[in-house]
């Protein structure tokens, strides 16, 4: 039999921040009868922004991520805020961690961050021709170094674990996936 719907009993919400949230479900599972108690991470959706300029240099950043205690290697992202589109929340992050600004955007879809605790979903964009127009402007939570890479190199950062964020690979595997049939050129002039 396939896998169906659980039904909620009830839910209770937890105090958290802007960023996450805590919900307690009780549910009955429709194979067993028997009820759980389910607990879900509740987030706003994200968004992660694969930038591109005309000289097909890859902006990514390298931030400090306290989860792991250490320095990664990732694109910009962050969080659509209340009344932004995934697109405009995309435009200001890159614009915020980097100080680039994008000609063209191309939704690459979204993923599940992970399902079995999570709500939320993170859309990846990548960003055509971008080009420095200013300083970032980085919360005061994010530590934040610019650098560049070409996008020729990214399939061997990955490869090598310098880019093991599991979103952040997500986000090139789609890229990839989409433009694997193109050349370089007419990515960056697609839009």
């Amino acid at each position: 039999m396939a896998p169906r719907k659980w039904t909620v009993l009830s839910s209770e919400r937890w105090n958290g921040t802007r960023i996450v949230g805590f919900r307690k479900d009780r549910v009955v599972s429709p194979r067993t009868g028997r009820e759980h108690d389910v607990f879900v991470l509740e987030s706003p959706a994200w968004v992660n922004v694969i930038p591109i300029t005309a000289d097909s240099q890859v902006v990514l950043v390298r931030q400090y991520r306290h989860g792991i205690r250490d320095v990664t290697l990732e694109i910009p992202g962050g969080v659509v805020e209340d009344g932004d589109t995934p697109e405009e929340a995309a435009r200001r992050e890159l614009r915020e961690e980097t100080g680039y600004e994008a000609e063209s955007l191309v939704s690459l879809g979204y993923v599940q961050p992970n399902p079995a605790i999570q709500s939320n979903l993170c859309h990846t964009f990548v960003a055509l021709r971008v080009r420095r127009t200013g300083d970032p402007s980085p919360d005061d939570m994010e530590d934040i170094e610019v650098v560049t890479r070409p996008l020729a190199q990214i399939p061997a950062l990955i490869d090598r674990g310098e880019i093991n964020h599991a979103l952040i690979v997500a986000a090139f595997c789609r890229f990839f996936l989409r433009y694997r049939d193109e050349g370089l050129h007419e990515i960056l002039t697609a839009v």
